[in-house]
């Protein structure tokens, strides 16, 4: 993976989405394809079933994100 750039911080309330955008932000492409696949192959460890689901479907309407205060 990348370098790290600046001191490493373990406290959560540093751990802001537009922090994560920035890191993620800072990776190169070969990076980031190399994360997908990692949680791709978590994601069907935890739950192999999920290569059954072919037929995925776009949700209408918007998205709302929400964050536990």
């Amino acid at each position: 993976m990348g370098t790290v750039s600046g001191p490493i911080s373990h406290d959560p309330a540093e751990e802001t989405p537009e922090a994560k955008a920035r890191w993620f932000g800072s990776l190169s492409v070969e990076e980031r394809m190399d994360l997908l696949c990692e949680f791709t192959d978590l994601a069907l460890d935890a739950q192999p079933s999920l290569v059954n689901h072919r037929h995925a479907q776009s949700t209408s309407g918007r998205i709302r994100v929400l964050e536990q205060a």
